[in-house]
């Protein structure tokens, strides 16, 4: 039985690697396949090519999937052999009005764009226009990109999402305002530049950033505006009238409303800049057909080649994997939560707007591929793969369970210590060896003993494949987690090196290993030289500072504004230049951390606390998240001192422990 998905947002699942596969200029410009991840020969038992069966099939699954999720309406298109075979409609477009879903419902497709984009690159890659390996400066019209790694970027890089970026989604800004606004991608791009702080092509890690950089690319080569070059080269090709980069009166008109988690309908959501080449087209379950048939028929439509077959290949082949048997990417493309496709070899690429999501699965060796689009953003789109694939194409061979080897201890170091999710920094794990075995523990997964398979890796108890990765000077430098517990698969996360220490922080202090944590995740570092200046004190602004990184759970940047109003909440005259206290810290970790006080645990502050910052001081102590001075009593009791100024030591102490890699509660010692 496959393990259950757990429901988490599809904005940061739903785009998914790992060990980069070296690739010569040669094979990017034939288009080199890749290994399949199975080499099980898998055949279909149903080819989904009859309407009728392939209704029966889904028409109780979407009722049911659509009363789980609270979905209105949704479409559901499924191709095979050249043939559009079912394209239909479930629910309603609007609910109020009850207008049904039906193929002509137009909705934002989010970042299933991005494999618009990759054709494009890939259609000038046919003309010589473009070259994946070449750094991609050449191709901006003399826009620079920070760099810090002393390897160029290569489209290549980006559009198998491996470009290296600090900020993957720094570019990725939506709202209400944006659907009428006119913004270029000339002018936006160079306000919001991420750098290059790891080599690219060297791990795996979502990036809206690229895609919109490789649009921006194919703009400059061809001297049309993005939304004009998709409209000429690849929507009025395929026949697709109802598809846009940007919106028009009549997709607006026909575009389906946006409904909240709780059934709420609001307002359409725009792009900033407007051609969005990393998620801003708008299309239709009819217009998607013609699309994924294009695809399945190796790049050919109606007797026209929309690109060649050797780039097809490309987007089609796996190019970049956590291990042999875990493929990631592919160029525009993805294959996450690999154990749902059967052993088949599959593509697929999902993607979601406030109050839309869709999927897009491709399985080209059986020249068949669906698509969804519905109006929440929900995870339900996942449950109907899942489904989709036991049905037409269940898993033949049952896998043999793997054998396991000793880790010895000497072995084990290498893989333990900190490690940072690359793409949400507050996923943050951390690698022990206890009782013979590898142990990883973080706030989202958390604790999880690891059988290792074979050097580099592993399995959890659920069967679930973690594998680490090595950077080019042979060091453990990453690991990718398939478990659906977590946003793990959003990225591969870096291991982080511990700094050399500060000199003024004694070796035997209870603070160090606190400090020397913050320090190495950049949150809190020296005052001045080597001096972390432990017995000082922080301003509120400071202090807030240094609580946004260590909260680190912002993606996106209009996310950051909200966190910043969230964490001052029931502070009276907050200001940033004021020294802060104890209390106000407390209040701010709890204003962002939101903790269940711990009913197992009975905790009493003694002393004197102003009233709006009791209930945060108790509910951080209930799950032991007080600095090493604060002892909490076989009763419960305990003094926290919350009027008196915060320490320097003491910050680092309480944000370690907030929004480290502990799993709460956290066992009081």
């Amino acid at each position: 039985m496959k393990k259950a998905i757990n429901k988490v947002s599809l904005a940061l699942l739903l785009i998914s690697t790992s060990v980069v596969s070296a690739c010569s200029q040669q094979s990017l410009e034939v288009g080199e396949l890749k290994p399949s991840a199975s080499t099980a020969k898998i055949q279909m038992t149903k080819a989904p090519n009859n309407a009728k069966e392939i209704e029966t099939f889904a028409d109780p699954l979407f009722a049911e999937k659509m009363k789980k999720y609270n979905v209105n309406g949704s479409s559901f298109v499924v191709v095979h052999d050249g043939k559009v075979v079912v394209n239909k409609g479930y629910g309603y477009a609007d609910k109020e009005k009850k207008i049904p879903v039906n193929k002509d419902t137009v909705f934002q497709i989010a970042s299933v764009s991005k494999t618009f984009t990759a054709l494009a690159v890939m259609q000038q890659v046919d003309k010589g226009k473009l070259k994946l390996d070449q750094d991609v400066q050449r191709y901006l019209g003399g826009l620079k990109i920070p760099n810090k790694t002393g390897k160029a970027l290569t489209l290549f890089d980006m559009l198998t999402y491996t470009s290296g970026v600090d900020y993957p989604d720094i570019t990725t800004i939506t709202g209400p305002e944006y659907v009428n606004q006119n913004i270029s991608m000339k002018e936006f791009i160079p306000k919001h530049m991420p750098t290059v702080v790891r080599p690219p092509g060297e791990a795996y890690t979502y990036d809206n950033f690229s895609f919109l950089l490789a649009g921006y690319a194919v703009e400059n080569v061809t001297g049309l505006p993005f939304s004009r070059y998709m409209e000429k080269n690849i929507f009025k090709p395929l026949g697709m009238k109802s598809t846009s980069v940007r919106f028009t009166p009549d997709l607006l008109k026909r575009m389906a409303t946006h409904y909240g988690p709780t059934g709420d309908p609001h307002p359409t959501y725009g792009h900033a800049p407007t051609d969005g080449p990393q998620g801003s087209i708008l299309s239709t379950g009819e217009d998607m057909s013609k699309y994924m048939i294009m695809q399945l028929q190796n790049g050919k439509f109606g007797g026209k080649e929309i690109v060649s077959k050797k780039s097809m290949d490309m987007m089609h082949a796996y190019q970049v994997f956590a291990d042999k048997t875990i493929p990631i990417t592919t160029v525009g493309f993805e294959t996450y939560f690999n154990d749902l496709a059967n052993g088949q070899h599959v593509v697929l690429k999902g993607g979601n707007m406030p109050g839309h999501s869709s999927l897009m699965v491709l399985v080209p060796e059986q020249k068949t591929a669906f698509f969804m689009s519905y109006n929440n953003d929900s995870m339900m789109s996942l449950d109907v793969y899942d489904a989709f694939m036991d049905h037409y194409f269940p898993r033949a061979i049952t896998e043999k369970k793997p054998t396991y080897h000793q880790l010895e201890e000497k072995e084990a170091q290498k893989y333990v210590g900190l490690y940072q999710n690359t793409r949400v920094f507050a996923i943050r794990t951390h690698f022990s060896y206890e009782n013979g075995a590898l142990v990883m523990e973080d706030e989202t997964a958390g604790k999880q003993v690891l059988k290792m398979i074979r050097p580099l890796l592993f399995e959890d108890a659920e069967g679930n494949k973690l594998a680490f990765q090595k950077n080019k000077a042979g060091e453990i430098a990453y690991f990718y987690y398939t478990s659906p517990k977590g946003l793990g698969v959003v990225a591969q996360s870096q291991k982080i090196n511990i700094k050399p220490p500060f000199a003024d922080v004694p070796q035997k202090s209870n603070y160090r290993s606190h400090i020397d944590n913050l320090h190495a995740l950049n949150i809190m570092n020296a005052k001045k030289g080597n001096l972390f200046n432990p017995m000082g004190t922080m301003t509120q602004g400071e202090f807030a500072d240094a609580l946004l990184l260590a909260h680190g759970g912002y993606t996106f940047p209009d996310e950051i504004e909200k966190i910043k109003k969230q964490l001052k909440v029931g502070i009276p005259r907050y200001d940033r230049a004021t020294p802060i206290t104890r209390q106000v810290a407390a209040t701010m970790i709890q204003n962002l951390k939101q903790i269940q006080p711990d009913q197992a645990t009975h905790v009493k502050l003694l002393d004197a606390a102003d009233a709006w910052a009791v209930q945060s001081i108790q509910a951080l102590a209930s799950q032991g998240i007080v600095d090493p001075d604060t002892l909490i009593n076989t009763d419960g009791s305990f003094t926290f001192r919350p009027k008196n100024l915060l320490l320097r030591q003491e910050a680092s102490a309480l944000l370690d422990l907030a929004f480290g890699y502990h799993a709460l509660p956290i066992k009081q010692k």
